[in-house]
C-alpha cells in the first residue's frame, strides 16, 4: 500500500474524511468537555498542523492532530492537565495574540486495517518534519501509553518505570517516541477529566455501577471513581509528557 501524508491546509478536501475516520475509542472518551470546545476546531483554526494519510485510492487511513503553543523552556511549564490543558493554552494563546514557539501532538490514529503496519510511526515522523518546516525546534505530546489499560490499577509511575532488556520502555507507543529521539519528561496526572451521571456512565460503559468506589472500565488507563450517593462518576486520566527536540 502506498501512503501519502499531507496537511489539511494543503488538502482541505480531506478535512471531512479525516474527522470521519473509524473511531475505536471507548464511548466515554468522546465526552471530554474540553475536547468538546476545542478539538474539532483544529482543522479550521490550525489546518497546517493537522496531518492526513491517504492511500493510492484517496481513502484517508490515518491522521495526526497537533497545535502550536507558547512554552517557557522549562519542564515545569508543561501543564499537569496535559491533553486538556494544552488545548486550552493553544487556543487561548492564539486568541490573545501570543506567539507560539512549540508544537504539541494531540492524537494519532489509523484505521483498523492499518494497525501494526508502521503507519503511526510514519505519521509521527511526518509531524516532526512538519513542525520543523513551520519553524519550530520543540515538539511535545501528552502521550497515552498503549498498554496501560491492561493494568489500570498500577500507578502510572510504576508502569513507566518498566523497561525491556535493551533499555527501551516496555510500553509500545512510549517506546516509539523514544526510538525517534524523544525523552520522557513527566507524568501529567490529570490530563483528561470526564464527568457524568451514573446513567451516562452506565450507557457509556455497559456496567451496572451500583457501588461507590473505584471501578475498572473498558479501555481505561485508571479506574473511574463512582459516587452512588451523589449520582456521578469521574474519570481522571493520566498521560505522560514526551519531548522531541527537533534540532541536530
Amino acid at each position: 500500500m502506498q501512503i501519502s501524508i499531507v496537511t489539511v491546509a494543503q488538502r482541505p478536501d480531506l478535512i471531512g474524511p479525516m474527522w470521519n475516520m473509524p473511531n475505536n475509542w471507548p464511548e466515554y472518551m468522546l465526552h471530554d468537555p474540553v475536547a468538546g470546545i476545542y478539538f474539532e476546531r483544529l482543522s479550521s483554526v490550525f489546518p497546517e498542523y493537522q496531518l492526513a494519510a491517504f492511500d493510492e485510492s484517496g481513502i484517508v487511513v490515518g491522521k495526526l492532530n497537533s497545535l502550536p503553543f507558547r512554552w517557557d523552556g522549562t519542564d515545569d511549564d508543561l501543564p499537569d492537565r496535559g491533553w486538556d490543558g494544552i488545548q486550552e493554552r493553544g487556543f487561548t494563546g492564539r486568541d490573545r495574540g501570543v506567539v507560539p514557539n512549540a508544537v504539541s501532538l494531540l492524537e494519532a490514529r489509523v484505521v483498523p486495517e492499518c494497525l501494526a503496519t508502521g503507519l503511526s510511526i510514519e505519521l509521527l515522523k511526518a509531524a516532526r518534519r512538519n513542525a520543523i518546516g513551520l519553524g519550530f525546534t520543540d515538539m511535545f505530546g501528552p502521550v497515552r501509553p498503549t498498554h496501560k489499560d491492561r493494568e489500570p490499577e498500577v500507578p502510572m509511575a510504576e508502569y513507566l518505570a518498566r523497561s525491556r532488556p535493551d533499555g527501551l520502555p516496555e510500553d509500545p507507543w512510549v517506546r516509539t517516541h523514544v526510538r525517534l529521539g524523544a525523552r520522557l519528561v513527566k507524568i501529567c496526572p490529570v490530563s483528561m477529566t470526564i464527568v457524568g451521571t451514573l446513567a451516562q456512565w452506565r450507557e457509556w460503559t455497559g456496567l451496572p455501577l451500583k457501588e461507590s468506589g473505584p471501578v475498572v472500565i473498558p479501555g481505561g488507563l485508571v479506574p473511574v471513581h463512582v459516587a452512588v450517593e451523589h449520582d456521578h462518576a469521574v474519570y481522571v486520566e493520566p498521560n505522560v509528557w514526551m519531548h522531541h527536540s527537533l534540532t541536530g
